[in-house]
């Protein structure tokens, strides 16, 4: 059975809180906080770190109250999601190149990841009885390589501790009154609590709860957000020129609508030839190179994969913020393939200059370097014909061949998201403080917050960080003291 399949149903715990039917309330205000009462906590999303957020809560024992809310009928999809390929929980690099991934936003999320880094979510996994596992790239994984293990022993872990869980229950923003409102199949519900805790995901993979719904709420109220963007994206490459059918170029027609700009534009993608033939097909043992307009370069070697219109994969991954906010700055960025990164350039045209014969250019590719399929395909779809008949040029080409992408893939379609509440108007404790304060206390956590990482693990531990200290900072705010070894 895949692994995505695996869903966990949960019984609907007590309430911390009281949640009425919205026809049956008149007014619902927060009241002053009983000391004789437990501290009532609202966590609002079932995720990675929503679920860490309300394990922190849940640390304080009986003098905290936790409800998770989550929009799906089971809690952790995306992270079951996650571990459809194997559940890479972290990274083992050395921690000064490890924050540098986190880019620009490095500096808060350093602070938060050097109480909850890579050795502490391995050691929290093998608590919950999961073993892990470093690989040859240095990814984390369990050492089963599924999600499901963890999540279960997690939940149950969460449900012993007294966390309970409303499901199907989305979130609409605050009513007039400052309660929180909820649409469920019974209709919208209004819950108070004392607390809550936002961690309610960026804007992609929509189907498994995160639509980025929340963002006017937030902003509505003054929160400071930045633009959801795709990261970790696919791009769509410029379509190649169009030649006329029977060889001959432009036609007077042709000119004449250009001069007149009725030209009809290309859409962007590959020619129909190579997508037939090698969409969803991996360039394997490649590298790429790129420098954007200010400067910023990214030479990395990997592999990637052709869709039916550009590219993805881990390698593009690694590059999509760069080449993202190049194609918002300039309209397109065009980015350097090595077909053949173990080769230098002078080998590469030492073998291209052989004598081939009576062979075919192809033939020649494949017994000289070894260079067929997709890597040839992509040279006649971007070199053509004529320079490939080039030595020079074509051995060039196999060395630095130029990709220009044009456009970034949707949003929902990515595996995260950039942007989100800004850091700056957080606290400490990830309390939203700017412009003014709100009531209850707000707290945010996970991809919501405005950062973003590669994928390798980076992803989850952050996510798993900012989760703690979001829950740790409602403990802090409200004066309650953090478990020996917190």
């Amino acid at each position: 059975m895949p692994e995505i399949a695996i869903i966990f149903y949960l019984k609907p715990a007590p309430s911390c809180g009281r949640i009425f039917p919205v026809n049956n309330i008149d007014s619902l205000a927060f009241p002053i906080l009983d000391p004789a009462r437990p501290l009532r906590v609202a966590v609002i999303g079932g995720g990675a770190a929503g679920l860490m957020a309300a394990e922190a809560l849940a640390s304080a024992g009986p003098a905290v109250c936790v409800q998770v809310y989550d929009a799906m009928p089971s809690v952790g999809r995306k992270f079951l999601l996650a571990g459809k390929g194997g559940l890479n929980l972290t990274h083992s690099e050395p921690a000064e190149i490890f924050f540098k991934r986190y880019g620009e936003h490095n500096l808060p999320l350093q602070t938060l990841m050097a109480a909850f880094g890579p050795t502490q979510v391995r050691a929290w996994a093998e608590a919950l009885g999961i073993e892990t596992f470093v690989g040859s790239s240095g990814l984390v994984f369990p050492k089963d390589m599924k999600a499901a293990p963890l999540l279960r022993a997690w939940l149950h872990r969460l449900r012993a501790s007294g966390v309970g869980f409303s499901m199907r229950h989305r979130w609409l923003g605050w009513a007039e009154d400052g309660a929180l409102k909820f649409s469920t199949p019974s209709g919208e519900v209004l819950a108070e609590a004392d607390a809550v805790v936002l961690a309610l995901g960026g804007g992609s993979w929509k189907r498994l709860g995160s639509d980025g719904a929340w963002v006017p709420w937030l902003a509505e109220r003054g929160v400071a957000v930045a633009s959801l963007q795709p990261s970790n994206c696919g791009f769509d490459v410029a379509a190649r020129p169009a030649l006329d059918a029977a060889g001959h170029g432009e036609t007077r027609r042709d000119f004449f609508r250009e001069l007149v700009g009725q030209a009809p534009q290309p859409q962007p993608g590959w020619s129909e030839h190579f997508a037939s033939r090698f969409a969803g097909q991996p360039f394997k043992s490649v590298a790429i190179r790129f420098t954007d307009s200010q400067g910023r370069s990214f030479s990395r070697k990997g592999e990637f994969v052709a869709t039916a219109t550009g590219v993805e994969g881990s390698l593009v991954y690694a590059a999509s913020s760069l080449l993202r906010d190049e194609i918002a700055a300039q309209g397109s960025a065009t980015l350097l393939l090595d077909l053949l990164p173990d080769k230098t350039a002078e080998q590469v045209l030492v073998e291209v200059r052989h004598p081939r014969g009576s062979r075919s250019l192809s033939s020649h590719l494949k017994s000289r370097l070894n260079l067929d399929g997709i890597k040839a395909g992509m040279l006649y779809e971007l070199l053509g014909k004529e320079a490939m008949a080039d030595p020079v040029t074509l051995a060039a080409g196999i060395k630095a061949l130029p990709l220009r992408l044009v456009a970034v893939r949707p949003i929902d379609e990515a595996i995260s998201s950039a942007g989100g509440v800004r850091f700056e108007g957080l606290d400490a404790n990830l309390r939203i403080t700017l412009p003014a304060d709100l009531s209850p206390p707000v707290f945010c956590a996970g991809e919501m917050l405005d950062w973003e990482a590669p994928t390798g693990g980076y992803l989850l531990t952050a996510c798993f960080a900012t989760g703690r200290a979001a829950g740790q900072g409602v403990l802090r705010h409200f004066g309650q003291a953090l478990p020996a070894g917190a």
